[in-house]
């Protein structure tokens, strides 16, 4: 008999970091009186005299907005990585330190305080594609950053401090531990099989169906195999690109889509604007060569059953390795399901 992954307890293996995640579907039909959480609200205004971010207002660090009418990118004004700081190592018996440094900066979407990536427009969403390849491209060329990551936290459940549509790029001189692994794993892929990690498996995710949510000419979204977070998804390009900037054109346009279409699915399952840390992955920046190295973007989710339920990586995820309870197929078939027009306008 082979694993039924709808009720069998089972761990998948993930490709990308090498890492196991427990599955545990059967635990879906648990009570749960645990803490629920308040929908946040959807009614913000356009413009919010009191947002760090609109247009024309004072930030938190003193500094005056411009009148931005699209995106806007600032350097962090309470930056977790500083250019100019101490680069000293500490070396004591068993305790090590390395004084780090780096470029946070800040990108608005958008002037609209009310919208969020779901809500925008193709045509300005292609302009924040843009303004993230223009940024990689501008502090790759410095010579002390190896890496640099765009990420967005949607959501004060996600811990994000201001509503204003916005994101982060932090760029630093080591290459952080996720990306390393991602790196080492795509690498014994490539020098094995001669073959891209990503393309292989995007292939065989292609022949199957069941783990896509949305395709289009150039890039696929859907739930990995390995997703640890109720419905997590990932974005990869059909091409094999090492970094954003090799996109063209067409591409460019045909990311800022599926990115569209993808959130709108998500804000979808349980009709709210669906919280999420999302991030690219893509090779260091560090000189080297990269050529097993296929860039994606990371979605994960906290929701878990509704709008108000979230899931927590606590206890066994904490001391041993992620788990889920609804498997990456469950988690498909119900992203699928939910229409592709945003709910507030059906």
């Amino acid at each position: 008999m082979g694993l039924d992954f709808s009720n069998d307890p089972h761990r998948r293996y993930n490709i990308l970091t090498g890492e196991w995640v427990l599955v545990s579907p059967h635990r879906t039909k648990r009570p749960w009186q645990g803490k629920v959480e308040n929908i946040p609200e959807n009614n913000r205004p356009d413009y919010d005299s009191t947002c760090y971010l609109c247009p024309g207002n004072i930030r938190a660090g003193g500094f005056r907005n411009p009148n931005y009418e699209d995106t806007f990118v600032f350097k962090n004004d309470f930056a977790a990585l500083i250019e100019d700081s101490n680069s000293s190592n500490y070396n004591n018996g068993l305790l090590q330190a390395k004084g780090e440094n780096g470029i946070c900066k800040v990108l608005c979407f958008s002037p609209n305080h009310s919208l969020t990536i779901p809500e925008m427009e193709i045509s300005d969403l292609k302009k924040v594609v843009n303004t993230w390849i223009n940024e990689f491209s501008e502090l790759s060329k410095l010579d002390f950053i190896h890496h640099i990551q765009i990420f967005e936290n949607k959501g004060a459940m996600m811990g994000c401090s201001n509503p204003h549509p916005h994101g982060q790029i932090w760029a630093q001189s080591s290459v952080p531990e996720i990306t390393l692994k991602k790196t080492e794993q795509q690498k014994k892929y490539f020098i094995k099989n001669k073959s891209g990690l990503l393309n292989d498996y995007l292939n065989q995710e292609l022949n199957s169906k069941e783990r896509i949510v949305i395709e289009n000419d150039y890039f696929v979204a859907l739930i990995p195999f390995w997703a640890a977070w109720p419905y997590e998804c990932m974005i990869v390009p059909k091409r094999k690109m090492q970094d954003i900037s090799e996109m063209s054109g067409v591409e460019k346009k045909s990311f800022a889509e599926i990115l569209k279409q993808l959130t709108i699915k998500m804000d979808n399952i349980f009709n709210c604007s669906f919280p999420y840390s999302s991030g690219i992955h893509q090779a260091p920046t560090d000189g080297n060569k990269y050529p097993e190295w296929h860039w994606h973007m990371n979605f994960y989710p906290p929701l878990l059953r509704s709008a108000t339920v979230k899931k927590f990586m606590v206890g066994y995820e904490m001391f041993a390795n992620p788990q889920r309870d609804i498997s990456a197929e469950q988690a498909a078939e119900k992203m699928r399901s939910v229409s592709a027009l945003h709910y507030k306008k059906q």
